[in-house]
C-alpha cells in the first residue's frame, strides 16, 4: 500500500489558481473509502482522455448522502491521497478550501480561477444515472464536458434516464474522448471498458475503511482494456 501523500505546498492544488495551460479531469466524491475502482478511472481517463492530470475532488460533504454514515473528512482525504501519485493523480480538499457543496459551483468557480485549464468531469453510469438529481445539473452539462465510465448493472439505465436523454444529442463517439478536453460544452463520452463493481458501502459492510492491498501499482489499462457490450 502506499503511503498517504504529505499535506504540503507541492501537493497542494492552489485555491486561487494559477495561469498553467493544462487538461484536467475531475473526478469528485465522497471517498467513503477511496477504492480501486476510482484509481482505475483515473488512469485510465489519463490515457484515454489525453489528460495532464486527475484531481481527486473530496468532498466535504454530499447534500445526496446526509444522514449516511459518513467518515471525518480528514480520514477520506487520506484514502484518496493513497490512490494518487502527487503529481499526475492529485488528491485535493480544495472544494473545502473554496467552500462549495455542489458540483455545479465547483466548476464555476474552478473555470474563473484556472481560466487557461481545460477541464472534464469524469464520473461513472451510477453517478450519470442520478445526476437529474443534482443541484443546477443542465447547467453543469453546459458548463463542462463528461466523461462517463461503466459500471455493473447500471449502464443502460444511465444512458436512458433523463440526463443521457437529454445530453443525448451532444454525445460524442468514444474514439473520438481524446477530444472532450478541447471540445465546448455541452460535451460527453460513455467509455465501454473494464468494468468493477467494488463501491464504498461494500467495502464498509465488510468492516475495512482502507484502501485495498493491491492497489501500490498502476494498472496497465491500455493493455486491460476490454468491451463491455455497451453501445459506443
Amino acid at each position: 500500500m502506499q503511503k498517504p501523500m504529505p499535506d504540503t505546498a507541492a501537493t497542494r492544488i492552489p485555491e486561487w489558481g494559477d495561469t498553467r495551460c493544462c487538461r484536467i479531469g475531475l473526478l469528485g466524491g465522497s471517498f467513503n473509502p477511496g477504492h480501486v475502482w476510482h484509481r482505475a478511472i483515473a488512469y485510465r481517463a489519463l490515457v484515454e482522455l489525453q489528460l495532464d492530470q486527475v484531481w481527486l475532488m473530496v468532498s466535504p460533504g454530499n447534500p445526496l448522502k446526509v444522514g449516511q454514515d459518513m467518515a471525518p473528512f480528514a480520514l477520506r482525504l487520506t484514502t484518496a491521497r493513497q490512490l494518487a501519485d502527487g503529481r499526475r493523480v492529485v488528491a485535493t480538499d480544495i472544494e473545502a478550501r473554496i467552500g462549495t457543496r455542489y458540483t455545479v459551483d465547483t466548476i464555476r468557480i474552478l473555470k474563473n480561477r484556472f481560466p487557461r485549464a481545460r477541464f472534464v468531469w469524469l464520473t461513472g453510469a451510477d453517478g450519470f444515472a442520478g445526476l437529474s438529481l443534482w443541484k443546477g445539473w443542465r447547467r453543469l452539462v453546459h458548463c463542462v464536458p463528461i466523461a462517463v465510465f461503466p459500471r455493473p448493472g447500471v449502464n443502460a439505465r444511465a444512458l436512458r434516464g433523463a440526463a443521457g436523454e437529454y445530453m443525448a444529442r451532444w454525445r460524442v463517439p468514444a474514439r473520438q474522448a481524446g477530444r472532450l478536453a478541447s471540445l465546448s460544452p455541452p460535451a460527453w463520452a460513455f467509455l465501454p471498458g473494464v468494468q468493477n463493481s467494488i463501491s464504498a458501502t461494500q467495502i464498509r459492510q465488510q468492516g475495512g475503511f482502507r484502501v485495498p492491498a493491491d492497489q501500490s501499482t498502476p494498472p496497465d489499462l491500455r493493455t486491460t482494456r476490454r468491451k463491455t457490450g455497451e453501445q459506443s
